[in-house]
């Protein structure tokens, strides 16, 4: 037979599953909507950043070549 302490205790421990259940989702839910995002942003912005700089280096040899 369950007593007093051992329902308190079933409780608190399911209240506890949920909160980490709940964060474990929650951060599962911002890594897709944020920090992936971000991180492909990131990505996208030193890409383009590389290949202008190359296109600027390759302007600035025709640049060279002609005078």
């Amino acid at each position: 037979m369950v007593n007093e302490l051992g329902l308190f205790y079933l409780g608190g421990m399911t209240v506890l599953f949920f909160f980490w259940a709940y964060g474990i989702v929650s951060f599962l839910l911002d890594l897709k909507n944020k920090f992936i995002p971000k991180g492909k942003q990131y990505l996208r912005g030193r890409r383009r950043l590389k290949e202008e700089k190359r296109r600027e280096e390759e302007r600035k040899e025709r640049e060279e070549q002609l005078y």
